[in-house]
């Protein structure tokens, strides 16, 4: 996997210009299918990055509704919970009769997301991705759909300069396993085209499971294989209330260098996986992380 580098200063504003560029092009009106109003006023946001982008740019006001992902900033949990992000009923979505629904291209299923583009409501959708460049895009998108140019530009500039300030990534790269779930003790582990992916090779790590493509069941013996320096897992996650102690006993696990070292880093999933406007703070905390191992 190619390792991605931080925007440095001089890309990072060819970048912004860009994007900005393209929502001046484009603007709302171009943005927006049939039914969406200029100014909306009663939005969901369907994935948390989306919703914790929308509160960024000073529209938290119009939110009405969110999905299960959206858990930051803490008000956005006060608003009623449409379900889960890739299990969604277009029922559950249009019955707070938004004027606009903002959803991340990974919402679903297929069926409910035909209906919700269909219905005479405004629908944008919000692309993924795990760079840089794709979070100014997420950005430029909300920021047109919201009528909100400005404060796009504000955003963007702002999350540009985070991840210029960061530099250079160190070296040697460390050895990072991401693990979403650890069920009877086998381990479901972040390969590529994933948040944790994304934000590894931000840090300037590894992947250790890189040769994979998402989410994926491991062996024991692929663990032992893989050998990294440092697991990383979300604070709040399905892994079942294990704690570090729990994690590190078992077997596969405490036979790699993290395991006999005890390097394990938890992290607020939205945070590390979400790529939004917070993700130069999980890059720093990864990179301190993978600095301190000896």
């Amino acid at each position: 996997m190619t390792m991605q580098r931080p925007f440095l200063a001089a890309s990072a504003h060819r970048r912004i210009a860009g994007a900005l560029l393209l929502l001046l092009l484009l603007g709302w009106g171009a943005l927006a299918p049939r039914g969406a109003t200029a100014e909306p006023a009663r939005i969901v946001a369907l994935g948390g990055t989306v919703t914790e982008i929308v509160h960024a740019l000073g529209a938290g006001d119009r939110l009405v509704a969110r999905d299960t992902t959206s858990t930051f900033p803490p008000e956005a949990r006060a608003l009623p919970d449409v379900g889960y992000l890739r299990r969604l009923s277009p029922e559950g979505v249009l019955s707070v009769a938004p004027d606009l629904i903002l959803a991340t291209d990974g919402a679903g299923p297929v069926e409910t997301i035909d209906v919700l583009r269909a219905a005479e409501t405004g629908f944008v959708s919000v692309p993924e991705g795990y760079t840089p460049d794709a979070i100014a895009e997420k950005i430029a998108v909300i920021g047109a759909a919201l009528g909100r140019p400005d404060a796009a530009e504000a955003l963007m500039a702002e999350v540009a300069a985070g991840f210029a300030a960061l530099g250079e990534a160190p070296a040697p790269a460390r050895r990072v396993m991401f693990i979403l779930s650890a069920q009877g003790g086998r381990l479901m582990v972040a390969g590529a085209d994933t948040g944790a992916d994304g934000l590894i090779a931000l840090a300037g790590g590894t992947n250790v499971f890189a040769g994979l493509e998402g989410y994926k069941p491991v062996s024991d013996e692929a663990v032992i294989a893989a050998a990294p320096d440092l697991i990383l897992l979300m604070e709040t996650g399905p892994q079942h209330g294990l704690d570090d102690a729990a994690l590190l006993a078992l077997p596969a696990l405490a036979s790699t260098p993290a395991g006999r070292s005890g390097a394990i880093l938890r992290m607020d999933g939205l945070l590390a996986t979400g790529f939004g406007p917070r993700t130069p703070q999980a890059v720093r905390t990864l990179r301190s992380a993978l600095a301190g191992i000896g």
